[in-house]
């Protein structure tokens, strides 16, 4: 048997946050064949800081899956975001360190997103798409994401600056915990 915990509190956030990258979505902008979404990776970034890299992957699938169904996104919405919320919940999780958390969410959509959309790209769109897709996609990403990273680098500083942030994120790490046990087949 295995034990898990839950946060209720983090689960409820991440929806929130899944939620708002969806209707986030409506606000995109054309690049060379992407719909380049800041809120998504705003949303990243806020993940990190505030629900750890777990949540942050988890809301960036399902509001990517969201986003697709709804015919807001592309498939290459997958691969950006999740690479992103990724590595910027890992480097924050590790470092703490704000900037260095912001550049992980570039490098990790921007060129990592770029590296997997290749493969996704093959699947979906054919040879010729895909090879313009490695070639073409980083400078989307790059923008996207830098755009989202600058809006969540104010949300942040802002949250600092007032006292806010500490707090959120003590009530999002010490309540609403539920214990589930789960057993190994």
């Amino acid at each position: 048997m295995t034990k898990t915990k839950l946060n209720t509190k983090k689960i409820a956030v991440a929806a929130i946050f899944c939620a708002l990258t969806v209707v986030g979505s409506l606000f995109s902008f054309p690049v060379f064949g992407s719909k380049c979404a800041p809120v998504q990776h705003m949303v990243n970034i806020l993940c990190a800081v505030l629900l750890g890299p777990g949540y942050g992957i988890g809301a960036a699938f399902v509001a990517s899956l969201i986003r697709n169904f709804l015919g807001l996104g592309t498939f290459m919405a997958f691969p950006g975001s999740m690479f992103g919320a990724l590595l910027c919940g890992l480097v924050y999780s590790k470092t703490k360190n704000v900037l260095a958390t912001l550049l992980g969410e570039v490098f990790g959509t921007a060129v990592l997103g770029d590296l997997c959309a290749y493969p996704i790209a093959i699947l979906f769109m054919g040879q010729k798409s895909a090879d313009l897709v490695f070639y073409a996609y980083i400078i989307p990403f790059l923008i996207s994401t830098t755009a989202g990273a600058i809006i969540s680098a104010n949300v942040i500083y802002s949250l600092k600056k007032t006292n806010v942030l500490k707090g959120m994120q003590e009530s999002l790490s010490q309540e609403g915990e539920v214990k589930h046990v789960t057993e190994n087949a």
